[in-house]
Formats: structure tokens, C-alpha cells, sequence
């Protein structure tokens, strides 16, 4: 898999974001800039900027129409994506460290930083798409207070009926996304481990964590039950679950004050695909000077970027050796 290398930030990337379509994938750093790509060629279609400071999030409403992120700076935006215009701008006391848009994009949800006394919280905003994208609330419509850990990532489950965070304590909570009422608690990491990602399935009944535990866990959105757990050598920025094939692929790697020369040689910097049933690693793709932040999955399955700390977005396409393996056969095989 021959990748395309997407060079439009100069410093590390901090999330990457296919639409809905999978023909376009947006990327933020921590250089103020948004930039949009066409996934055909990995040709820059443009950028959108705005931000006063590091851009951590990033999300694409379902009909492709806008963009909300989520910066230092203190506020989330939402862009007209075809003309570039910042339509809604969101102020906060401290940063946003993620944005997602519910299931029918009528809600966004921002996770907002615990810092200077102020207590983190998960704010949902509803979401107009008139003829005038500007014509946005002011006001949220709902606010969840995180009083025990503060939430480091956040998304909608199935037919939003729950929105799911993770904590910079390994545990993971569900809530009610109509009332806001925390329903259960669960330790999936160990504990004191910050989770550093969350991504759902397609149908988004279940959904993968990446801890800095040096593992990563599938869990139920339903019950918060673990399903699968994924253990790797290195702790973990980032975790996504593939379509089509019964794959998740894991990023990590060392913080950058504490990389050397060895540990780069040693491979720490990979993307891991392990097979989502049997938990077995099955392959690793080299390519990033530095540790893997941020991974997205085409939504067709077709293909996988990373983002990492050496500023660069490598865009894969799977070829047709990996949709022609079948680990189960070689599995059952080497048992016999």
C-alpha cells in the first residue's frame, strides 16, 4: 500500500475526519489551520481559518454542508464547508477538546477542558441547516457537568440515544442525551490511565477507546460491556474500527520528550492492525517519525489515514491482498 502523503500543517496533527462520503478528509493541528482534502488524488481542496490557537477537533455534519472544531482558543466554530465562511462562533471559559455531530447531525456536542477552576463539561448545541447557516442558537441545550474525572473524548451511540465519554481516569460513562443523567459507570482502562480516543462502529453499537495503557478496548454502547480487548507494547493515541473487514487498526507511540533514536528504530511508530474478533496483531504499516495521534477509516472500508506528531497525513488504500486475507483460515490452519 503505496501511501499519499498530505503535507498542509506544520506542526503535529491532532485529528483527521472523512465525511460522510468518503470523498473528501479534513485535518487539524496544533497550527490554527483546517485544511480539506480530496481523497481521490489527496489534492488540497482548501483551508478554513479562524482559530486563535492549536486546533484539537474536528467533525463533518452528515449532508457534508458544515464543519465544527474545537481549539485552544477557547471556542467552537462551525464553517460553511463549500465556501469556507465561519457561520457560528461558540465561546468558553477553557478549550474544546472534541466535537462530534449526533446520528442525524441536528446536535453537536463539544467536550470542554478542566482547567483554572473550571470544572470540565460535555455542551450540546441543536443545529440549524435553513438557507442561512449564521441563523445558529446562542444558547446550548444541554450541559453535563464531569464532576469525578474530566472527559477527554465524547460521542453519540445508535440513534443518539446515549452520548458515551471517556475520562482522563480510564473510565468510560454513558448518558442520557435527552436529560443529561449519567445511567452507568464503567472502568475499562486501568485506572488513573487517560483515554485518549473514542470511535464508534458504522451502526454505532459498540465503539473502541485507546488508553495509555497500551491497550484499547471495545465496548457496548448499550451496557458498556468490553467486548475485546487489544493489547500493544506502546502507549495508545488512537483507535478505529475498519469496515468490511473484521480489522481495528491502533496508533500510538511515545510522548515526543520521551522518544530516542532507539525507540524509533524499534518501530514504536506504526499503525497496528489487529483482527477485531480474535485480538490477534496481524500487520503493522510504517511510515511516521513520530507517534500516530489521530486514525480515520474511509466510511466504504476502502481505505485508512493517520495523522502523527511528525506533521504529516499518510492516506492508504487498501489493495487487494488485504481484502483477499483471511486470517481465519490461516488461524485454523496453524492450530492444526
Amino acid at each position: 500500500m503505496r501511501p499519499i502523503l498530505l503535507q498542509g500543517h506544520e506542526r503535529s496533527l491532532n485529528q483527521i475526519k472523512y465525511n460522510k462520503d468518503g470523498d473528501l478528509l479534513f485535518s487539524v493541528a496544533k497550527d490554527k489551520v483546517i485544511c480539506a482534502w480530496f481523497t481521490s488524488n489527496g489534492e488540497r481542496l482548501g483551508t478554513y481559518i479562524g482559530h486563535q490557537g492549536a486546533i484539537w477537533t474536528i467533525d463533518v455534519s452528515p449532508d457534508c454542508r458544515i464543519l465544527a472544531s474545537g481549539a485552544a482558543d477557547n471556542t467552537i466554530k462551525l464553517w460553511d464547508i463549500r465556501t469556507g465562511e465561519n457561520v457560528k462562533t461558540w465561546e468558553f471559559p477553557t478549550a474544546i477538546k472534541r466535537v462530534a455531530f449526533s446520528e442525524d447531525g441536528k446536535q453537536l456536542l463539544g467536550v470542554t477542558e478542566k482547567r483554572m477552576g473550571h470544572l470540565g463539561t460535555i455542551v450540546v448545541y441543536d443545529i440549524q441547516y435553513g438557507e442561512d447557516l449564521t441563523e445558529q442558537t446562542n444558547e446550548h441545550s444541554l450541559r453535563i457537568t464531569c464532576e469525578d474525572s474530566k472527559a477527554t473524548v465524547a460521542g453519540w451511540s445508535y440513534l443518539d440515544k446515549y452520548i458515551i465519554s471517556a475520562h482522563e481516569d480510564g473510565t468510560v460513562t454513558q448518558w442520557d442525551s435527552k436529560t443529561g443523567e449519567s445511567l452507568m459507570t464503567v472502568e475499562a482502562h486501568e485506572f488513573d490511565t487517560t483515554i485518549n480516543d473514542l470511535q464508534f462502529s458504522p451502526d454505532r453499537t459498540y465503539f473502541i477507546t485507546a488508553g495509555k495503557d497500551k491497550s484499547a478496548k471495545i465496548l457496548s454502547a448499550r451496557d458498556l460491556s468490553i467486548l475485546k480487548t487489544y493489547v500493544a507494547d506502546t502507549p495508545l493515541n488512537t483507535a478505529a474500527i475498519t469496515s468490511k473487514k473484521d480489522f481495528v487498526i491502533l496508533g500510538g507511540g511515545q510522548a515526543a520528550m520521551d522518544v530516542t533514536t532507539t525507540s524509533a528504530r524499534q518501530g514504536k511508530f506504526e499503525a497496528r492492525f489487529y483482527h477485531k474478533i480474535f485480538e490477534d496483531e496481524i500487520g503493522r504499516v510504517r511510515g511516521h517519525f513520530g507517534p500516530l495521534n489521530t486514525i480515520a477509516v474511509h466510511p466504504q472500508g476502502t481505505a485508512y489515514s493517520s495523522g502523527g506528531e511528525d506533521g504529516y497525513v499518510r492516506m492508504h488504500n487498501f489493495d487487494k491482498a488485504y481484502f483477499d486475507f483471511t486470517y481465519e483460515v490461516e488461524r485454523e490452519q496453524a492450530r492444526k
